[in-house]
């Protein structure tokens, strides 16, 4: 049974996966990020994918799984 973290993720991807006109991929790191940002947060790539498919498709993907990334929260 997934804990309350893995829960959260899937919630989220299920968010990002309702309206994925509002986010784009990150292409340096595959982070998703909301569609105004123009440096990923996580990486400081600048070049990003806004393809709904794509960001649905990885919204699914991240949401499924445990985070392996490292995030700007986690450097604080």
């Amino acid at each position: 049974m997934p804990d309350q973290t893995q829960k959260d993720r899937l919630a989220k991807a299920q968010q990002i996966a309702s309206n994925p006109v509002a986010y784009k991929v990150c292409e340096g790191c595959d982070s998703i990020v909301g569609c105004d940002v123009v440096i990923c947060p996580n990486c400081h790539g600048y070049r990003f994918d806004g393809d709904p498919t794509r960001v649905i498709d990885q919204a699914l993907e991240l949401g499924a799984r445990e985070q392996r990334s490292v995030t700007v929260d986690d450097m604080s």
